[in-house]
């Protein structure tokens, strides 16, 4: 070569190499001038988490799609690798884009005159996944822009994570979550390879590839990537071939959706933490369903279970979202309805604070007027002079209205109010001394923090499903007239015949439109409301026939915390004091196969005693003393354990077992 054609060709070299750089420089300034948008807050569903961190529910993000902020630590490591692999090679040592892919691209473009090839990282389809545009080379060239711009700000983890949350996965599907939980009923950090695989894969073609429409071409491209791992020394061949073998998902899963009428609605941040425990929460669950089973048509339940030291909610049922003849898509907790003879047991322990009456006064029951205002016992029977202490616990009406004449009636809807639980009267109406009896209008979440106020020390606190206490609570009696009124309602349940450990009352509005019951013992305030959405009444039976035994089937359900002798001990503070002995399961431990379907010892250490084992929230028969039990599983499959101790501790564990033929 002679030296003028080398001059010429050092000459080309470097004024291309000074081309490259300065188009490298350009790409770069666009870059940083026309950034990729991220995704905003509202972007995101929420998920909702119980009180241990576990998944209760999903919630769509606006406008109906499942969308939710995923990080590469939540999902199976195995699909990051096969992603990886399978996307972009070069992603942990690129600068966002593969120079020699873009060049390839670029060549076929010509040639073709049209995009024939991408040459995208994973870096580049985030930046396409967060600003979709039509595949043109004016779009081409700002998404290779903002792929090296993203590689500037962010780390591989957050690109990874972008790309994880923001993948299309066909319909109202994007990101990993929202088509692990509707392909296969698990979060994607449980997916195995042949799940993780069908995910890698379904990004490419959403639609083409679904497979519940197009199980052959999802099957197909999926061995293909499980085939591909094997080679690359991802998969055992053995593990391949078994991956392979499993079938793809025929139909969509329903999404987590516990407790929808809190959450389906309302928006949230993307994940929001409640007080929930998802072992409680489950035999409520179970126990609402029996006794659906036992209501007449077209009258619904709700069921709550709180912590009274704190107010934390901590099981709640509502009904199931898809009956609608027993209104179960509105939260009825908050709907204000009648609430009988509820109220009694705060207007006696206001005047027990006031002084205008203790447990052994006399009262009278017996008919009497008040000026226009003649009340009536339900049962027509009178009994004369009773103490204060028999009259509450016994529901009387006369000596109620008496002592709320006594006490003013407009002072004591005055003092619910200021403890933040107001009464709803009619429009323009006054408190009036009917209200004793149900009268008015009060909401269960409202009941709830008043019974609370008994459990503990009289203090009201509004109660709490997610976040912390919102301030200090108010006052509404002092502690030792909340202790005598509930030393007066601790009594067994009728035809029960457990120990005096539990205050109860009951409550029937007029005409029986509404059945209450709450109870409550050291650890635990229980509600339960009986009646129809509509306001009609119900045929027969009083609160004592239909909310007071399942009102006792949940505290069955519960550890024994008996009031006595606590209430007589210094009141407990808002905190609950640590367990010096955490509760713990031994074994088996979480995410553990156990093999075969023989009898499984289930031990656990720490906590309070009694302990209580539950499988898929079913109680199991235990020994109270001891700290294990044994279960036979009635067949293969993932079960949820949970164990319960006195103090109202849980630990959960989700197991598979399998037949090991």
């Amino acid at each position: 070569m002679n030296r003028r054609a080398r001059r010429w060709l050092l000459g080309g070299a470097g004024g291309l190499s000074l081309s490259m750089l300065a188009f490298a420089g350009g790409l770069f300034a666009l870059g940083r001038f026309d950034p990729a948008p991220m995704p905003p807050a509202t972007a995101w569903g929420t998920r909702v988490l119980a009180q241990d961190g576990s998944l209760l529910a999903l919630a769509p993000a606006a406008g109906g799609v499942w969308r939710f902020n995923v990080a590469p630590r939540d999902v199976s490591p195995f699909l990051i690798r096969l992603l990886i692999s399978v996307e972009d090679r070069n992603f942990h040592r690129e600068p966002g884009v593969d120079p020699f892919a873009i060049l390839r691209a670029a060549w076929q473009w010509v040639r073709a005159g049209h995009v024939v090839s991408g040459g995208s990282t994973l870096t580049m389809q985030v930046a396409k996944l967060l600003d979709p545009r039509p595949r043109t080379l004016t779009a081409k060239l700002l998404e290779t822009a903002r792929a090296l711009d993203l590689w500037r700000r962010q780390t591989p983890g957050r690109i990874l994570g972008l790309w994880l949350s923001a993948a299309p996965f066909g319909g109202n599907l994007v990101g990993v979550e929202a088509a692990s939980h509707a392909w296969f009923g698990k979060s994607p950090g449980a997916l195995n390879p042949a799940e993780a695989a069908l995910l890698v894969a379904l990004p490419r073609r959403p639609e083409a590839l679904r497979p519940d429409r197009h199980p052959l071409a999802a099957r197909r491209l999926r061995n293909r990537l499980l085939a591909l791992a094997a080679r690359r020394g991802l998969l055992s061949p053995a593990e391949a071939a078994r991956a392979e073998a499993e079938p793809v998902p025929s139909r969509r899963h329903a999404m987590p959706r516990a407790l929808p009428q809190l959450f389906a609605r309302v928006r949230h941040p993307p994940s929001l933490q409640t007080h929930i425990a998802p072992g409680l929460q489950a035999a409520v669950t179970d126990a609402a369903h029996v006794a659906l089973r036992t209501l007449p048509p077209r009258t619904a339940l709700v069921i709550m279970v709180a912590d009274p030291r704190g107010h934390a909610v901590r099981a709640v049922w509502l009904g199931d979202w898809n009956d609608i003849a027993r209104a179960g898509r509105s939260d009825l907790s908050r709907a204000p309805r009648s609430p009988g003879s509820t109220l009694k047991p705060f207007l006696y322990g206001l005047a027990f604070a006031n002084g205008l009456a203790a447990p052994d006064t006399l009262l009278a029951d017996a008919p009497r007027r008040f000026g226009n205002y003649a009340p009536e016992d339900f049962t027509g029977r009178f009994a004369g002079r009773v103490t204060a202490a028999e009259a509450l616990r016994r529901s009387l009406n006369l000596p109620a209205v008496a002592l709320l004449a006594r006490y003013g009636a407009l002072r004591f809807a005055a003092d619910l109010a200021a403890a933040g639980a107001p009464l709803r009267l009619p429009r323009d109406s006054m408190p009036s001394l009917p209200i004793i009896l149900g009268g008015d209008g009060i909401s269960m979440r409202a009941l709830m923090t008043l019974y609370c106020a008994l459990a503990t020390d009289g203090r009201v606190g509004p109660l709490r499903i997610a976040g912390d206490m919102p301030g200090p609570p108010a006052r509404l009696l002092s502690p030792e007239a909340a202790r005598m009124v509930g030393d007066t309602l601790t009594r067994p349940f009728p035809g029960a015949a457990t120990l005096d450990v539990i205050a109860w009352k009951t409550g029937t509005s007029a005409s029986n439109r509404d059945n209450w019951a709450f109870g409550f013992d050291r650890a635990r305030v229980v509600g339960v409301w009986v009646g129809r959405p509509d306001g009609t009444p119900m045929d027969g039976g009083q609160a004592a026939d239909r909310a007071l035994p399942i009102l006792a089937r949940i505290f069955s359900l519960l550890p024994a915390a008996p009031r006595r002798p606590v209430q007589r001990a210094p009141m407990l503070s808002l905190a609950a004091a640590p367990a010096a002995d955490p509760l713990r399961l031994l074994f088996p431990p979480p995410r553990a196969t156990i093999v075969g379907l023989g009898p499984l010892e289930l031990k656990a250490m720490g906590g309070e005693r009694p302990l209580r084992f539950l499988v898929d929230g079913a109680p199991l028969a235990s020994v109270p003393a001891l700290r294990q039990t044994e279960w036979r599983p009635p067949g293969p499959g993932f079960y949820h354990l949970t164990i319960l101790d006195a103090a109202g501790r849980a630990v959960h564990a989700a197991i598979r077992v399998t037949r090991g033929d």
